[in-house]
């Protein structure tokens, strides 16, 4: 029973490394197609591009309409023009009042 488990694990690890080697050997070898090497060039440059998190290639209006789109949407959800709505919104709680239990009563 656990040598039938043992193989059946070893025959799916070994088909899920296959794939893997057959998807990214294309991008770690040297492309021999040049419509490939444009296409695996692009992906790099285009990695390297969106490092800063900011939009690729984006012209001043382009940056200018997303601004006033994430200010209508702050405005729309409950935030000012200021606030930042894609950072993760911070939880304050406070301890609530108590009274004490009075035993004597």
């Amino acid at each position: 029973m656990l040598t039938n488990q043992l193989l059946s694990a070893a025959r799916v690890v070994g088909l899920q490394a296959r794939r893997n080697y057959g998807v990214s050997a294309v991008l770690l070898s040297k492309a021999s197609d040049p419509i490939q090497q444009l296409f695996v060039n692009k992906l790099r440059e285009y990695g390297q591009k969106s490092a800063g998190g900011k939009l690729v290639d984006a012209t001043p209006e382009i940056e200018k309409e997303l601004k006033q789109e994430m200010d209508k949407l702050a405005k729309q959800y409950g935030g000012d023009a200021g606030v930042d709505m894609t950072a993760f919104p911070t939880f304050k709680f406070e301890e609530p009042k108590v009274d004490p239990i009075n035993s004597t009563a």
